[in-house]
């Protein structure tokens, strides 16, 4: 399976890169995963523009043929075996390629949002995007450890 993070913003800070790499060397045993960072822009003075240009931006990174699960607020939650039993009936099914939106400090722009096959909440709090991605990175790999039975989970 390939998995993409497309994420607005770097993660310019070391604990954030570090919790990041952690998890991306933790997922290869399961999966190939990308990271596709597109520029943040300021808000302060016109944020729907701000976030049109980072959804045009993003929008370039996803493969055409790539299941889209945008990471917003109003999505649906679910639990760590509801995310691992969606992947594996998207493999099932045959999607190789999934891609996960994470928006930036504004969310994510109308036109990412049509995009997407499905939304995901990662939780009712607002969280820094950085967070987010680290959030993604850890539950995606486990995910694969529930999906194979191992100890990670448990």
């Amino acid at each position: 399976m390939k998995l993409r993070i497309a994420a607005v913003g770097r993660l310019k800070e070391p604990h954030w890169r570090a919790a990041c790499d952690e998890y991306l060397k933790r997922l290869r045993p399961y999966a190939t995963v990308e990271v596709a960072e597109v520029a943040d822009r300021d808000i302060t003075y016109d944020a729907p523009r701000a976030m049109a240009t980072e959804g045009a931006d993003l929008l370039k990174t996803i493969p055409e043929a790539s299941y889209v699960v945008a990471l917003d607020l109003g999505g649906d939650q679910v639990t760590s075996e509801g995310l691992s039993a969606r992947l594996a009936d998207l493999m099932v099914g045959g999607r190789s390629d999934v891609t996960f939106v994470i928006g930036g400090s504004a969310g994510l722009a109308p036109a990412v949002l049509r995009r997407a096959d499905e939304r995901l909440s990662l939780s009712r709090m607002t969280l820094p995007h950085q967070l987010a991605r680290v959030v993604v990175l850890e539950q995606l790999y486990r995910s694969f450890r529930i999906m194979r039975n191992e100890p990670y989970h448990l």
